[in-house]
């Protein structure tokens, strides 16, 4: 019997993997008091790695020279995109670091447009996004904010990486390779960190849920949908992040919406679904 995947159009891959990483992201808020942040960001990317590997079981061997130089910084920047990213959360509003590490994805979409109707999109997804930061906050972190926007640039490049990986590799072997050197990267962060000394059964289950919500699942999504969509698409889809951690943050933690972030929902999703909806086949 021949072995097909499951085919998800890469629109809803896109959406599916937001809402996967808003959940990990109620998990790991809860672990960074025990575990710290490079603890927790070792455990989720080195747990994916794992998880990915055994489910895809890619051959290193056959992988050509061609491939690796783009697999490989591919993974390094996807691991160091998550440790950065936890560096910064951990000093500042979790809402702010998500805006200002947009500034990356936000900065391929303008470079990869030739549409003016492409720019109307991204204004309006900016817009959105400022909307929506909570710039009120006067006590905010600058290595925080330094974190973040690194994180953004990291982003930008996972993307522009991800999208030439996709091409000249099976979506889930190179997610599967790139995690894996990805958790080589951040490891020592971890056990530098000693957070990882504190890991009880419990927090390693957690740990688990972590990896498939905020790392396996999204990026083997992201992949699929980073080799049918172009950059900036990609990229204006994903800019639906903050309003989605904003409605999470009401769901979960009874965080309401006030009047400019029930705005900036609306303009984010507008912006999204009229890129999709206005993309050139």
């Amino acid at each position: 019997m021949k072995n097909k995947e499951f085919n998800i159009p890469p629109v809803y891959a896109v959406l599916l993997a937001i809402i996967s990483v808003q959940c990990g992201a109620a998990i790991a808020k809860s672990l960074f008091p025990t575990i710290g942040a490079a603890g927790t960001a070792s455990l989720r990317i080195g747990i994916s790695a794992v998880i990915l590997l055994l489910a895809y079981r890619p051959n290193l061997k056959a992988i050509t020279p061609k491939q690796w130089r783009i697999v490989l910084p591919y993974g390094l920047t996807l691991g160091a995109m998550n440790l950065v990213f936890y560096s910064a959360i951990e000093r500042i509003p979790i809402g702010l670091a998500v805006t200002l590490e947009f500034i990356g994805p936000l900065l391929v979409a303008i470079v990869g447009s030739k549409r003016l109707l492409d720019y109307c999109w991204v204004v309006l997804a900016a817009i959105g996004i400022i909307l929506i930061a909570p710039w009120s906050n006067d006590q905010i972190d600058p290595i925080g904010v330094l974190f973040a926007l690194f994180a953004g640039a990291l982003w930008a490049a996972y993307i522009v990486l991800g999208g030439k990986v996709s091409k000249i590799m099976h979506g889930g072997e190179a997610v599967a390779t790139g995690m894996l050197f990805g958790a080589i990267l951040i490891l020592p962060f971890g056990i530098y960190e000693n957070g990882l000394v504190n890991l009880t059964p419990k927090l390693f289950g957690m740990g688990v849920a972590l990896a498939l919500l905020s790392s396996a699942i999204p990026f083997t999504l992201e992949m699929k949908a980073l080799g049918q969509l172009p950059p900036r698409t990609f990229s204006i889809l994903m800019s639906l992040e903050p309003a989605a951690a904003a409605i999470c943050a009401f769901l979960f933690l009874q965080e309401h919406l006030n009047f400019y972030e029930i705005l900036a929902v609306i303009c984010v999703v507008t912006a999204s679904a009229g890129s999709t909806l206005t993309a050139k086949r």
